[in-house]
């Protein structure tokens, strides 16, 4: 099938990896996004990138925007350790280092810039303002995704990378279900615009994590982002083709609690400003150390927003069509263990290898087949360990049996 088209509903991370992947092969792709544009809404600030994430990287990227991708990964070491809430160590972690990769495969990202980095070269492949509301499978075993805005768009496959509340997984696989995990976060971030500012963090929560637990295990989530020299002389260095936001050191500051923690509703709190986001914040935090009540307090307002923690209850082995899923769309989880984008980019290496076999000759449902094989295995054992690790450290509600 040298001719093979590939549409892909969602323009997140592990949409737009697999959408590099197959460009760089020289399939054809389109992606279709719903948001406006690229930037029209808050996705968190900084991930955590592991050796399945740079390993995807690299395979699906090409090599100039691969080598702007790690030029512009903090590397803060592999410590992910926790405390109490006085700050006393609770348990410490160091993860093993992976040879040959940079940082030791543990790097810290922001989000936005690692997006910019996906999204180069891809102007032309992307469509925004297009929102999948179905799909319709037709007679010669080629799909079409219908939209919004009454357009509509078909190819041999349509891959469901939509997210969460996936339009596809939706009407593929009713079955799947996303529940609430009983948790909400608040993100935010410190800017580090001064020596002072940074100085405020001690140096045992510049790791690669740091979880300060406290009463009714309630927790504040720290990671620093700190580049190494600026974006432009980056991009000027390697790749001038692609554009990136000049960004500042900063240091990623989470929030997160049950939702009976939180004095008032849902929709109370979701319509908070940022301000108010931190005053609520520092009022469930009195009481702790200091330090750790300074830097909450020296959150930028701004960059404050809300999120409720949903994740997925693991299915059984579906029939393989021509329709398939990507990412959150089919395994979201909570961040107990900070491997849900890493899972992203690792499906869009998998299926993109697969899919490239089928444009090679391979049946296209043979090729798929083993790629839903492979990801159900790994996608949903990240489930599963995310919902372990968030049930005992900071009381995530457990995951339901997939028949309740």
């Amino acid at each position: 099938m040298s001719d093979l088209h590939v549409i892909i509903a969602g323009g997140g991370l592990g949409g737009l990896a697999l959408a590099q992947g197959l460009q760089r092969a020289g399939t054809s792709v389109a992606v279709y996004e719903k948001d406006p544009s690229p930037g029209f809404r808050n996705q968190g600030y900084r991930l955590r990138i592991n050796s399945d994430g740079i390993t995807a990287l690299k395979a699906v990227l090409p090599p100039q925007a691969y080598e702007v991708f790690a030029a512009t990964a903090a590397t803060p070491g592999p410590r992910m350790d926790a405390f109490d809430h006085q700050l006393n160590l609770l348990h410490a972690q160091e993860l093993p280092p992976v040879p040959g990769l940079p940082g030791g495969g543990n790097l810290a990202v922001n989000r936005m810039t690692l997006r910019q980095i996906l999204l180069a070269g891809l102007d032309k492949a992307v469509h925004y303002g297009a929102r999948l509301t179905h799909y319709d499978v037709n007679a010669s075993g080629s799909v079409t995704a219908h939209f919004t805005d009454g357009t509509s768009a078909t190819g041999d496959v349509l891959i469901g990378a939509d997210g969460v509340n996936s339009a596809v997984r939706k009407q593929y696989l009713p079955q799947a279900r996303v529940v609430d995990a009983g948790l909400r976060f608040l993100y935010g971030k410190v800017p580090f615009a001064s020596d002072e500012a940074r100085a405020l963090v001690p140096p045992e929560l510049l790791g690669l994590w740091a979880t300060v637990v406290g009463p009714e295990r309630r927790f504040v989530g720290l990671a620093p982002v700190q580049y190494r020299e600026p974006m432009h002389e980056v991009t000027a260095r390697l790749a001038p083709d692609i554009e990136l936001s000049d960004e500042s050191d900063y240091l990623a500051c989470v929030f997160g609690a049950r939702r009976d923690q939180f004095p008032c509703s849902d929709a109370e709190l979701f319509a908070m400003s940022g301000a108010e986001l931190q005053t609520l914040t520092l009022s469930l935090v009195e009481g702790w150390h200091p330090g750790l009540v300074e830097i909450v307090s020296r959150q930028d307002p701004a960059s404050i927003f809300p999120v409720s923690v949903r994740t997925s209850v693991p299915v059984a082995a579906w029939e393989t069509t021509a329709v398939t899923l990507l990412g959150d769309a089919v395994h979201v989880m909570s961040p107990a263990i900070g491997v849900g984008a890493n899972t992203a980019l690792r499906d869009a290496r998998v299926l993109a290898d697969r899919l490239l076999q089928a444009a090679g000759g391979r049946p296209l449902a043979e090729a798929l087949h083993d790629y839903e094989e492979e990801m159900i295995g790994y996608g949903f054992d990240a489930v599963r360990d995310s919902a372990a690790r968030g049930h005992r450290l900071v009381g995530q509600d457990p995951l339901p049996s997939p028949q309740a």
